[in-house]
């Protein structure tokens, strides 16, 4: 909202500094100040207020060294999450923008979610909570909602180049470089809903269309299917990743600061057309506004990190998890970068695959030999590392440390293909 108003006072009254709310830099970095403020200060109230309510964790014995400790830790902190991030995406971000309307729709959709799983858990009592049924048509609701969105909106376009060059300026339709001998070179805009990136790969676009055309040529018009599925899949697989991750102090809440920072990267360089030109990637006009989304999610996460390191003072809960997972899915889906996510969410990938590994191992000894058989010492993986004695300040910060090698690895993808 103040974009608009320091740009109404710029216009109208050269109000001086007012320009400074036209940059993308300066509004995201404003974000995740005020993120962090807003999570660290008045999250220290919320904490409070969930004490006098008695809103604390119920803590299932699992014989993790310390679980009893953790009874009665304040949980549905995610509500300080969701605060700081929809606040300062308000004040700075273009509200008006596709993708910034995406996400405030995903922070709220997962978030409400959430909250009814831990409130079912804290108040009816039920350790079980939300029915998982529930949980999965509520994302799959919101995975067809972006998809939708995404394949069939007027404003998600992508570039089509018509001759190379340096942009130094474009509008809604067409983007124009001046050359040094003043010749105007255009770029026209055109839908291209369906094409993402391929990571690694020197011709690095792919066409969701091809997938059904591999199977018969008159689909090809009806690769909206596709595109709603993969869509609806990844982000239901990387919420439900997120919320596994987050079973000890800290561990979800870095992990998802890490990777929000990566995504900030990636939507900035994406929605910037010089640098989208330099790096050889797709341009996607309006992403930048991401960044303002992303920076604020940096931020609250940052400053929820200081009441849920170890030792922890409160939980996330699902309030938390689950929209965490969810954002950082549509923001990669909305940048043309989903198909980065096995590696740059590698930490919620390998707690997924762990779980369904285990279950799917007891399950097919059980049958052969009669008695269940397990991989792991306990499923998700960092409880296995809980079992062999580690202590778990030890676990969050070498996951965090593979988390970061990962978001190098991600951010390199930009150039080695």
């Amino acid at each position: 909202m103040l974009y608009y108003l320091f740009k109404f006072l710029k216009e109208h009254y050269n109000v001086p500094g007012a320009g400074l709310f036209q940059y993308i830099s300066f509004r995201a970095a404003a974000a995740i100040l005020i993120s962090l403020v807003i999570s660290m200060i008045y999250g220290k109230n919320i904490i409070a207020l969930l004490r006098r309510k008695q809103i604390g964790e119920t803590i299932r014995e699992l014989g993790l060294q310390g679980e009893n400790q953790k009874k009665g830790t304040p949980t549905m902190g995610g509500l300080i999450i969701l605060g700081a991030i929809l606040i300062p995406t308000l004040l700075f971000a273009r509200i008006d923008n596709v993708y910034v309307i995406l996400m405030l729709v995903t922070t709220v959709w997962l978030g409400l979610i959430g909250f009814a799983d831990d409130y079912i858990k804290v108040f009816k009592k039920d350790k079980k909570g939300l029915q998982s049924a529930f949980k999965v048509i509520g994302q799959v609701g919101l995975g067809i909602i972006v998809g939708t969105t995404l394949f069939f909106n007027k404003n998600v376009i992508t570039k089509e180049e018509v001759q190379q060059g340096e942009v130094y300026k474009y509008s809604s339709e067409r983007i124009t470089k001046v050359t040094d001998d003043n010749l105007k070179v255009h770029y026209m805009l055109t839908d291209k809903a369906p094409t993402t990136t391929i990571p690694f790969v020197k011709s690095h676009e792919i066409d969701y269309s091809i997938i059904l055309c591999w199977f018969n040529k008159n689909l090809c018009n009806y690769s909206w299917i596709t595109f709603i599925l993969i869509v609806t899949f990844i982000i239901t697989a990387v919420s439900n990743g997120a919320n596994l991750t987050d079973g000890i102090d800290g561990l979800a809440t870095g992990s998802s600061a890490i990777i929000g920072a990566t995504l900030l990267v990636l939507a900035y360089v994406s929605g910037n057309v010089i640098f989208a030109n330099y790096l050889d990637i797709m341009y996607i006009p309006n992403a930048g506004e991401l960044v303002i989304f992303c920076a604020a999610f940096v931020g609250a996460c940052v400053g929820f990190l200081w009441y849920n390191a170890y030792p922890a003072e409160v939980f996330m809960g699902d309030t938390g998890s689950l929209a965490l997972g969810g954002i950082i899915a549509t923001v990669a889906i909305c940048i043309r970068k989903e198909l980065l996510i096995p590696v740059m969410c590698g930490i919620f990938l390998i707690e997924n695959l762990s779980v369904i590994m285990q279950v799917s191992y007891f399950k097919y000894t059980r049958k052969k030999y009669g008695e269940g058989r397990r991989i792991f010492l306990m499923s998700p993986l960092h409880h296995h590392y809980q079992k062999l004695g580690m202590h778990e300040s030890k676990i969050v910060s070498r996951f965090w440390i593979v988390g970061i090698l990962l978001a190098v690895l991600t951010i390199v993808t930009l150039k080695v293909r």
